[in-house]
């Protein structure tokens, strides 16, 4: 199994707080459940000046070539708020987008993004206020997420987050909680065995 230690990619700093799932992808596309596809609706709203994705809204900062690539989103407070819709998870992830720093996050969004292994980082006030001044002054900068030291390399400054060790560990292992459960099959029938002659047994 390949582990994930470190991951870098280019910054999209978009400058505002309480994005909510309404923003990150609209409800008249959430009409499957396949979990691809969706990344042509990211944003979708603020990408598109018209509803049929034609014209391009070139004043919006995902529209810009230097952020094409983006992979690693940085933002304010509270950024998934609104409905529990998990699309708005994976419409970041088809889109390309691997980790969000925060000062916070919605809890059903930060579990959702868990359970998808987009890697959201919640950081102080202060913190994200230095890495906006960072990626705002060096367009198109690439931060480093150093999962194994739980820290962010950002333009030779280091960052330290915290994050839940059994998260921590699905994000390096990319696991979802199925994957978790089925390492531990042998056990569970080995359990379900016993139980079940514990039930019948006269």
């Amino acid at each position: 199994m390949t582990v994930l230690n470190q991951f870098t990619g280019i910054v999209l700093p978009i400058d505002m707080s309480n994005i909510d799932t309404d923003i990150i992808i609209p409800k008249q596309f959430l009409q499957k459940i396949t979990r691809q596809g969706f990344g042509r609706y990211l944003f979708y709203n603020w990408r598109f000046n018209d509803n049929y994705g034609k014209e391009i809204n070139n004043n919006f900062i995902l529209n810009k070539p230097c952020y094409k690539n983006a992979s690693i989103l940085l933002t304010r407070d509270n950024f998934g708020c609104g409905s529990s819709r998990e699309h708005a998870v994976w419409a970041l992830i088809d889109y390309g987008i691997k980790v969000i720093l925060s000062s916070s996050f919605s809890d059903i969004f930060y579990n959702n993004s868990i359970n998808n292994q987009l890697v959201p980082i919640t950081l102080s006030k202060q913190e994200i206020e230095n890495l906006f001044k960072i990626s705002v002054n060096k367009v198109g900068i690439q931060f480093t997420i150093d999962f194994k030291n739980n820290i962010i390399i950002a333009d030779k400054q280091i960052y330290y987050f915290k994050i839940n060790k059994l998260h921590k560990f699905c994000i390096m292992n990319k696991l979802d909680p199925i994957d978790l459960t089925l390492q531990h099959i042998q056990k569970i029938n080995d359990y379900e065995k016993n139980i079940f002659d514990f039930f019948t047994s006269k």
